[in-house]
Parts: C-alpha cells; structure tokens; sequence
C-alpha cells in the first residue's frame, strides 16, 4: 500500500479511537456525582458518631477493695450449768433479746429443797458450834484458875475449832445450792438477735450436752474481717498514723441477675488498686461506714495477704454475721486529682491512650499514663488536662485525624 494510503488511513482511525475512549469517563453516574466526585460522603469523610465527656478535676479517695467477711463482736452459746426438766422457754427462735432477759426455765423444785436442806444443816452445826464455843468458855476460866488440867481443856478448844470448820463448810455449801438454784432460770448474758432452738419445752438438759440450747449473736456493733496484700502494708501503716483509717462495706444486692463483684485493677504507681462498685450502683443495695481497729502482726506466708478487721455501729443491721461484704479502705485523699471515665482509656501496644477531641472537632490520639481507677472513673497522672475532651464511646471506628459528631447524653456539642 504506498505511503500517503496509510497516512489517510491512521487520520480517519484517529479521531474515532479518540472518541471511544472518552466515552465512559464523561458517562453521569447514575448514583449521583460524576468520576471521583461520586464517591464522597459519610463514608469516606463524614464525621464518626462518638460518646464523649470531658476531663474534670476534682477530689479522689485512695481506697483497697478487698472481700471482707461480717463477724459477731460476741456469740455466746447457751447451756444448762445444771441438769434438770426444761419447763419454759420465755423467747422465740430469731428474736431480738436484751441483756439480762430471761431466757430458759428449769423445774426448780429438787434445787429449791436442796437450799432448804443445807440451810437446815447449817442452823443445826451453828446451835453445835455455838454450844461448844460456849463450854470452851467455861473451861478455859477454870483452866485460868489451876481448877482442871490442860488435856480437858485442849480437848475443848480443838472442838470447838472443829465445829466452826463444820459451820463454814455448811455455808459453802448453802451457797452453791443458791447458785444451782439459779442456774434454773437462764438469761440472756448479752444483747443480741437468737438463733434457733437446741430444745423444747419438756426436754430433759444436762450441764453435759454438746449442742446449745440458743446461739445470740450481737448484731451492734459487728467486726468486718478482710485481707489485703501485704505489699500494701506500709501505705497501711503510715495513713493510719496520720488518722484513724476509715472502712466502707457494700452490702451485695439480692437480685441474682445484678449482683457481680467489684473488678480489682492492677497496681498503681501508688501502690494502691481500684474499689468496689460506689453504692446505688446494680452491684450493691446498701452501704456502712466503720473503722479499721485491728492489723494482724503478720503477713500469712501462704497467701501474701495481712488481715485487718473494723468496727461498725450497724444501727440499722444492714451488716450480718457470716455474710460477704465488698469493702473499700479509704487511705487518703487526692485533692486536685485528673479524672475521665474508665471508657476513655483504651489499651495498644504502646500503652493507654486517649482519644481526645480538638476544637475544630478532630481526634487525637493521646498517650497517657493512669494512675488508678476508682470504680467508673479513673485517675490520669499525665497526657490530659481539666476541660479538654475525650472520646468514651465509638472509639473502634476512629483514627487520628478523624472528624467526630458527638452523641448520647454525655456528648459535648453536635
């Protein structure tokens, strides 16, 4: 084909492959936007929907959670000191008793005639006594005067000594029949709520029996024992120096579906943990406030753990003996303390960070590093500032950068 065929050729060709490339980048997309253009919006660029609250500064106590057991200041069980036939019971099962109430009744009768006999016998060696006293007299006026000899009169005295041993046995005697006497009607030795009944009315008790008849229990004021790590002893030892450490014990709530124990935190650089759930929270129904009053003079080698124990009025019997208790032991206070809520602090490879909101309503991702947690709230040592804020939901959908649009009722603006 010669030269200027070809030519003519590829300039027909030209414009047409032009025009059939061009066709489908000028094509409207029925989407809605052309080229690029259509493929922005929410996303690829629209702000994220986040939680948010802002960084407060405030006072914070330093507190150890701990699982604490109630414990009876006294539990006194009840036994018959003497044996006889149970004839009354004066209280009922679970009933609140004072001290000195009477409790139990025993049949009387044989102890009451027993006091009668050695109050007979005592009358009957005193005449004795007071016979030979009175010859005793007579004789030794006669062996003053050189009347009788020495032997008769010896004789006498030493019987008269003999009597009045007599005479003293017969009280002692007469007294101990008083005190089994009075062993037959049982009070109570201290106030305090009853348990169940060991006997019945008609039961025949011997000072012997194993089982008690009643267990009283004092309700007010009650001992809460619990244990902490014993690496926590100093921190103990000097807050309790500068005051009385002061115990609050968060009664469990009933509802099986809510009830859940308070999570321990790691350590912080304080050396002390988190604390229990606050009360009203799902967790606990009720809250009393004690003091610590007795440390342990010695760490349990087994468990690495030191014991301590407080006292609570519990007026209000919130506290049982035998039952679990959440407690927090309030070691101090932090006046000026950084606070955020637990859901901010997120976890990476490189550490706690934080995701905080700028003014022109994009993120950064902060490193900070905490200090403790306090239940829902945690303490920031370093990375945030009072008023700044920050992310506490939604962070799994964020990167640095990113635009948000607050949410929720803890949001800062829209």
């Amino acid at each position: 084909m010669p030269i200027q065929t070809r030519y003519a050729a590829l300039l027909v060709t030209l414009p047409l492959f032009l025009a059939s490339c061009s066709t489908p980048g000028g094509t409207t997309n029925p989407a809605g936007g052309a080229g690029p253009a259509g493929r922005g919006g929410r996303g690829a660029g629209g702000p994220v929907p986040v939680v948010t609250a802002r960084v407060v500064q405030k006072p914070m106590p330093v507190t150890l959670p701990a699982v604490g057991t109630v414990e009876a200041i006294s539990s006194v069980q009840i036994r018959a000191q003497v044996t006889g036939q149970l004839s009354a019971i004066h209280f009922a099962e679970g009933q609140e008793v004072r001290q000195g109430q009477p409790l139990f009744s025993l049949d009387s009768r044989s102890f009451q005639a027993a006091v009668q006999q050695a109050e007979a016998v005592l009358a009957r060696d005193t005449a004795t006594l007071q016979n030979a006293q009175a010859q005793q007299a007579r004789l030794e006026s006669l062996f003053q005067r050189g009347l009788i000899a020495r032997e008769p009169y010896e004789s006498q005295r030493a019987g008269a000594a003999a009597l009045a041993a007599t005479v003293e046995a017969d009280k002692a005697a007469l007294e101990t029949a008083r005190v089994n006497l009075q062993y037959t009607d049982i009070r109570a030795p201290i106030a305090g709520r009853t348990g169940a009944l060991g006997a019945h009315a008609g039961d025949l008790v011997r000072s012997s029996d194993q089982a008690p008849l009643i267990v009283i229990n004092q309700l007010s004021p009650v001992y809460v024992a619990f244990s902490v790590p014993g690496r926590y002893l100093s921190d103990i030892r000097r807050y309790q120096a500068l005051k009385p450490l002061s115990l609050t014990a968060f009664v469990p709530s009933g509802n099986p579906s809510r009830a859940r124990t308070a999570a321990v935190p790691g350590s912080s650089s304080r050396g002390v943990a988190g604390a229990p759930a606050p009360p009203g929270s799902a967790a606990t129904a009720a809250s009393s406030r004690g003091v610590v009053t007795f440390i342990d003079n010695a760490v349990d080698p087994t468990t690495g753990t030191i014991r301590l124990r407080g006292t609570f009025p519990n007026g209000d019997h919130q506290l049982w003996p035998g039952a679990f208790v959440q407690v927090a032991l309030d070691l101090t206070t932090t006046n000026a303390a950084i606070v955020v809520p637990a859901t901010a602090v997120q976890a990476s490879q490189d550490g706690q960070y934080i995701y905080v909101v700028k003014p022109d309503r994009s993120v950064e991702m902060r490193p900070v590093r905490v200090d403790r947690q306090q239940g829902a709230e945690t303490v920031v040592a370093e990375g945030v500032t009072a008023g700044e804020e920050v992310v506490t939901d939604g962070q799994l959908r964020l990167t640095p950068g990113a635009r948000v649009a607050t949410r929720g009722a803890r949001g800062g603006r829209e």
